[in-house]
């Protein structure tokens, strides 16, 4: 019996110290260990492999910092140029209407209402037409109450020509007060217009009577023709005042008369529509 337990335990014990063995052995050669690192460490690691020396910044050569100098200076001169042609042009161009305009409404006792806008008093008039309407008429329009003058154009169909400006149509179907008052055409202002034009520049707001040998004035001394106006029939007459623009939009515009005495209502306005 003790045979038994002694061999049982020597047994054990040889096991052990087997295993005892088994991990000597193992420690004899041990596996390969893993170092904890970081991305950031491995980044600035491969930073410090690549890092190349860069040479250091040579002051700039004094021929090289002239030329610098110079660059902005003729920038500058071009840009000055450029804005002065655009500006010669831009004067050159038909003056346009700002939200404040000067009307002029004039002709003979017999002839025609001319009616003209202008940005300011000395400028030529960006708005020019000749209603089919006598003057003579316009002027008992106005002293029987408010007048509305609408004038109307068609637009362009599809297809057609490019459309123009709403002051440079041509042709107007003219209604005064709500009743057709036949056609009105743009004019260019020629001589004659421009004369009478410069001779009311100075009034600002006003109408009045041009004497009947104004023309006959500014032009040479000759026999008149049979037939032609004379006294009272050649007078100009005319109305002057300063205008409220507003425009609706590229196919409507308005003008209204402003009189300080009418409490606020324009005794004249002008539409201009496209329809």
């Amino acid at each position: 019996m003790k045979t038994l337990m002694d061999s049982s335990s020597s047994r054990r014990h040889f096991h052990w110290t087997q295993k005892v063995g088994s991990e000597e052995e193992d420690d004899q050669y041990p596996l390969p260990t893993l170092k904890p690192t970081s991305v950031a460490a491995e980044l600035e690691e491969m930073k410090k492999k690549n890092r190349v020396v860069s040479p250091e910044p040579q002051p700039p050569h004094p021929a090289a910092q002239v030329q610098r100098r110079k660059m902005p200076t003729i920038a500058v001169a071009r840009l000055r140029s450029v804005l002065t042609v655009f500006a010669k042009n831009r004067s050159s161009l038909s003056p346009g209407l700002g939200s404040r305009v000067v009307g002029t409404l004039f002709g003979s006792r017999r002839g025609h209402v001319h009616f003209a806008f202008q940005r300011d008093p000395s400028s030529e008039p960006a708005f020019l037409v000749e209603l089919a309407t006598p003057i003579s008429g316009l002027v008992k329009e106005m002293a029987s109450g408010l007048v509305r003058i609408a004038l109307e154009c068609d637009k362009e169909k599809e297809g057609g020509k490019k459309a123009v400006r709403l002051l440079e149509e041509p042709l107007w179907r003219t209604f005064c007060n709500g009743k057709k008052s036949g056609f009105a055409t743009r004019k260019d202002c020629g001589a004659k217009e421009m004369k009478i034009l410069k001779a009311v520049e100075p009034i600002s707001m006003g109408a009045g009577v041009l004497p009947g040998n104004y023309e006959a004035e500014t032009e040479s001394a000759g026999a008149e023709s049979p037939g032609s106006e004379t006294g009272s029939d050649n007078e100009i007459m005319y109305m002057r005042a300063k205008f409220e623009r507003i425009v609706g939009s590229r196919d409507s515009e308005a003008f209204y008369m402003m009189n300080p005495d009418s409490n606020g209502t324009p005794e004249l306005s002008i539409y201009l529509l496209r329809v």
